[in-house]
């Protein structure tokens, strides 16, 4: 269980550092990515867990722990997109440029990826890191792991309260427009440093409207009334 635990952490962390990289590439500079304040994904850390402890027993099977590790992983960010857009309100990020996507969550550029980190997670980055933790003084372990697992959830709560923070200013604009998401930008990059660092890690991020969303949807609901008692 600690080293599972401690997995977490460490993907979680690999994630940060990739992402911190990719943005750097990019942007040419250091932003902290992700919805936490410290150097952690946790998608990336619970990614790893499910495609352990679900696909390890593929290992003799590559081509189907490639495919698998797609279906798992794309689920898992399709799932976190559409819960936390519904939680706030906000597009976190969006594919709906690349050529081949659904909904604009996942894409196959990235689900490509996800398969390929898969088989370098089961076949060596893996056996590597338990390894290594099953030379470490097991007392050593779960005191590191409590330690952080400590850190995370106050991370956790901080960085939840800084994200609420943006459903709140979306709200507060009685706008009706595509603007809305660039005013909610210009609100929260006044704001506290820490709603700034997230407002910096998702540069791309969308602010859904949702009263918009709600007098489409009571549109189509009076347009179908229509039609059927016209027949």
């Amino acid at each position: 269980m600690v080293n599972y635990i401690l997995l977490f952490f460490i993907y979680s962390f690999l994630g940060w550092i990739m992402e911190v990289i990719q943005g750097f590439i990019f942007n040419k500079k250091f932003v902290n990515r992700g919805f936490l304040i410290g150097p952690c994904c946790s998608i990336y850390g619970y990614g790893v867990l499910l495609i352990t402890l679900c696909l390890s027993h593929l290992k003799p099977y590559p081509i189907s722990l490639f495919f698998l590790c797609i279906l798992i992983c794309g689920n898992l960010e399709y799932l976190t997109s559409y819960f936390m857009e519904k939680l706030f309100h906000a597009r976190w990020w969006d594919y709906s440029k690349d050529k081949i996507n659904i909904n604009g969550r996942v894409c196959l550029r990235t689900l490509t990826a996800f398969g390929l980190l898969g088989l370098l997670i089961i076949y060596i980055l893996n056996p590597f890191f338990l390894n290594l933790l099953g030379k470490i003084n097991n007392n050593l372990l779960i005191s590191l792991s409590i330690v952080l697992s400590f850190i995370y959830i106050i991370d956790n709560i901080i960085s939840l309260n800084v994200v609420k923070n943006i459903k709140i200013t979306a709200n507060s604009i009685r706008d009706n427009t595509e603007e809305i998401t660039e005013k909610v930008k210009e609100i929260l990059l006044k704001q506290s440093m820490l709603t700034r660092r997230l407002i910096k890690a998702f540069p791309n991020i969308k602010i859904i409207d949702v009263r918009k969303k709600i007098m489409e949807e009571a549109e189509k609901i009076k347009n179908r009334i229509s039609n059927l008692e016209k027949k």
